[in-house]
């Protein structure tokens, strides 16, 4: 149940909380990607404008996250401390910051920048509050897989935000991330199992256990590595992209090895798989 000790002695930084800033500045670096890697040109504040849409419908994606989650995330260690689960931020109140911030998201994509790219954020915030929070993850170990296509859409939708369209090269960005997700988020899941049982949560380590979540996260580590080069394929990036792409892939496949085989700490690859990510897409934009 939600703490009530300090019930909604919230300030701005609560607020902000909510949005879930580390993931929204992720998604800002890969969208923002997207848009410098497609072709052609987007007026400044255009780009401004579809980037800060992007933003705000990460952040309303992650409220409305919180508010679904609050009571299991009150269950859990990682996120017991959250101003939702600790009674600093009224629930209702919530619910209307996130809904408000989706709506006027989409609105503003749709009127400032284009409807292809306002569809897709639509698209993407229903998909991570509808279908991954609700449906898929109290419901099954592969919650994770199908639901990361929430966050692989950013880039597409910079992509779309410059060129109106979305076309396959900016879908292999999409499946790079896609690909990711599962080896970057099973390794946090290793170290957090314990919280993800107490709150009712199937993550695959929960499920599964350790060695088939250790196998899995093999498998979607290689997995990224080879989508990693689709970019070169599809004349997007270049030479210098190549170079990045193969030393991070062989750190990433590395470091998987040593955590799945040779166990070491899961924490190690998690961290390791968010500097891959932004090195990576970094990567493309120098070198596209």
């Amino acid at each position: 149940m939600i703490q009530t000790t300090h019930l909604y002695n919230s300030d701005v930084f609560d607020y902000w909380q909510l949005l879930k800033p580390r993931v929204m500045s992720l998604v800002i670096f890969t969208g923002l990607c997207g848009m410098l890697a497609a072709p052609g040109q987007i007026h400044p504040i255009l780009g401004f404008t579809a980037i800060l849409s992007l933003a705000i419908g990460a952040g309303a994606a992650g409220c409305l996250n919180m508010w679904w989650e609050k009571d299991s995330d009150a269950l859990m260690k990682r996120t017991a401390d959250r101003p939702l689960p600790a009674g600093r931020v009224d629930p209702d109140t919530a619910l209307a910051f996130g809904i408000i911030m989706a709506c006027g998201s989409v609105l503003t994509m749709m009127v400032a920048v284009n409807l292809v790219a306002a569809s897709l954020l639509a698209f993407t915030i229903f998909y991570y509050i509808i279908i991954y929070t609700n449906l898929l993850k109290p419901r099954t170990p592969q919650n994770i897989v199908i639901g990361g296509a929430a966050g692989a859409l950013p880039p597409v939708i910079g992509w779309a935000s410059v060129t109106g369209t979305a076309p396959i090269e900016a879908w292999s960005l999409f499946l790079i991330i896609f690909l990711w997700t599962p080896a970057h988020f099973w390794a946090l899941s290793l170290h957090c199992s314990e919280d993800y049982k107490k709150a009712g949560i199937p993550m695959l380590p929960c499920v599964k256990g350790v060695d088939a979540t250790k196998r899995q996260i093999f498998i979607y580590t290689l997995l990224t590595v080879i989508s990693s080069y689709l970019p070169c394929y599809l004349d997007i990036a270049q030479d210098l992209y190549l170079v990045v792409a193969s030393i991070l892939g062989i750190g990433f496949i590395g470091l998987a090895i040593a955590v799945c085989y040779f166990n070491k700490s899961p924490l190690s690859l998690f961290s390791y798989s968010i500097f891959y990510l932004f090195f990576l897409f970094l990567g493309l934009v120098i070198g596209s």
